[in-house]
């Protein structure tokens, strides 16, 4: 399977406007607490935004900012930046001031979108930028005059199928994320073979998605699958949680969830969770960190909705690997999605024989260009048309991966190769244990010894004998895993956090887990564990 995309293509014709030539107009294309927008308004909203920056002078390829939370002028303002060819860049509407400039300042953008609630975070941002955005704040008198005056017709940008059309962001869990540059094509081609050829969009799906619009697998699975469908999205700005998505649920009833594994955790472990409804959906998608198989057989325990586990990156846009509905093996990511070629190389990029762990390279036409201003991380990553990862698997002979962690996670200790997701199995065993995160640090003679970080299903940090209790608790999980695990697997130290640190995409943050448990080592850390950014612990 492949999509040849015709020339000029551009994907605000193929998500939005190929709709209202079907006919489609009226059909409902987004839902939210306060009501519906048809197809045809949102292109006509679209057309507003792409005529409004248009005459606020932003030119075809510059860069615009779409930083709004997930409200229907998201979309509106994403698809208006499309049609008048420039590249649009999705941002977290929460990030501080000092990140926000540093985008600024690293993508040059011409124009940012954003909502009256966030401004004064971008307006400080703006103000020690060298050459900040026009900044077009909606909820303002200015701002909101200049769009909704803006003309309701827009004939769209010839675009090429291989122009940019949206930058994406690496998710940054060893470092600075880096902006991955995406074609119009690369997002038409995984709609063609993941959306429509694996799970079967159809017009009468309902999505709702964990996480938010700015993230690329939402924007694919909550935006452009459903469109591309002629189906609709649910959109909510407010922060998901557990009890907000099973409202969300039983108010719209979708057909598909786009899960995270830290929700369907908070899910499964809600004291209410057996009595709420998921009838409506017919499956759900599981991606963005591994799902560990104690907890997908909880999912299927508690909830009996069909989970689907895959894996995409940034550098092939969205799901390239993924478990098919009725053919799901817990534990496994799936196989290869049609139109992608997958496959597991050692260090002189040999394939490795099945049960073999091995660094993943995959081809296919969603391909990105490459990083923006990253050029020796783009010859690293991209050879001609394979994106060589750091993500080590291992594959059976049924063409099912299996997920080993990151190049720089698997650790070598006392001579002997084991990935870190070994122990977090084991660990997420225990009755009392929530989620669990294990790394490797370096000791003092220059051994490598795994390190594990758990958040307790229940807390236990309060009063006088907190310490000992929570002593007791690493104790307890200690004897736990030395029952279970080889000795080199078996964690050097376990460390109770409040919660586990994540980087700007929800991913857990190894790298502050890393710095965490070194620092722990060298000031003798209190029984209560390491403290980590973004903890309470």
């Amino acid at each position: 399977m492949r999509f040849d995309p015709p020339n000029p293509f551009n994907i605000a014709d193929y998500f939005l406007d190929d709709r209202i030539r079907e006919g489609l107009g009226e059909r409902i294309a987004l839902r939210t607490r306060d009501g519906t927008v048809t197809y045809a308004a949102l292109q006509a909203r679209a057309n507003q935004f792409a005529n409004a920056l248009e005459a606020a002078g932003v030119r075809p390829e510059e860069r615009v900012l779409v930083g709004l939370p997930d409200v229907p002028d998201f979309p509106a303002a994403l698809f208006g930046a499309l049609k008048m060819g420039a590249v649009g860049v999705m941002v977290n509407c929460y990030l501080g001031a000092s990140r926000i400039r540093e985008l600024y300042a690293y993508t040059r953008a011409t124009a940012a979108i954003i909502h009256s609630d966030h401004a004064p975070t971008f307006v400080e941002a703006a103000r020690g930028s060298r050459n900040p955005p026009r900044l077009f704040v909606l909820g303002t008198p200015d701002d909101d005059a200049l769009v909704d005056n803006s003309s309701l017709h827009y004939v769209n940008f010839t675009s090429h199928s291989d122009d940019p059309a949206i930058w994406l962001f690496s998710g940054g869990t060893t470092g600075r994320p880096k902006g991955v540059i995406q074609s119009h094509a690369s997002f038409a081609n995984t709609t063609e073979c993941y959306a429509k050829g694996v799970l079967r969009y159809a017009p009468d799906d309902i999505t709702l998605s964990v996480p938010k619009l700015y993230f690329g697998y939402a924007t694919g699975s909550n935006l452009f699958f459903p469109l591309a469908a002629g189906a609709s999205a649910v959109l909510f700005p407010e922060r998901c949680t557990a009890d907000e998505l099973f409202a969300q649920i039983a108010r719209h009833r979708p057909t598909i969830l786009v899960n995270v594994p830290t929700m369907v955790n908070h899910m499964v472990a809600h004291p209410d969770a057996d009595a709420q409804d998921l009838s409506s959906l017919r499956l759900s998608t599981s991606a963005g960190e591994p799902l560990p198989t104690t907890l997908h057989r909880r999912w299927d325990d508690t909830f009996g909705v069909e989970l689907l586990d895959g894996l995409g990156t940034a550098e092939m846009w969205h799901i390239f690997i993924s478990n098919r509905p009725g053919e799901v093996r817990p534990g496994t990511l799936g196989r290869a999605v049609p139109g992608f070629e997958v496959v597991l190389c050692d260090d002189d990029g040999n394939e490795v024989d099945p049960g073999e762990v091995g660094r993943m390279r995959v081809r296919g036409r969603s391909l990105a260009h490459g990083y923006w201003q990253h050029p020796e991380a783009t010859r690293h990553a991209f050879a001609g048309e394979w994106y060589i990862s750091g993500d080590m698997m291992t594959w059976d002979q049924d063409g099912y991966f299996s997920y080993q962690g990151r190049d720089d996670d698997l650790l070598k200790v006392s001579g002997k190769w084991f990935s870190p997701q070994e122990a977090e199995e084991c660990l997420l065993q225990h009755a009392r244990v929530k989620e669990a995160a294990v790394v490797g640090i370096e000791t003092d003679e220059g051994l490598t010894v795994p390190v594990a970080f758990v958040v307790l299903a229940v807390r236990d940090d309060s009063g006088d004998a907190a310490s000992d209790r929570i002593a007791g608790h690493e104790a307890d999980l200690h004897a736990h895993a030395a029952a279970r695990l080889e000795s080199h697997k078996r964690p050097r130290a376990i460390h109770i956090l409040a919660d586990l640190p994540r980087t700007h995409l929800g991913k857990v943050d190894r790298g502050a887990l890393k710095r965490a448990a070194c620092a722990s080592d060298r000031q003798a850390a209190s029984p209560a564990g390491a403290r980590v950014p973004g903890s309470s612990a």
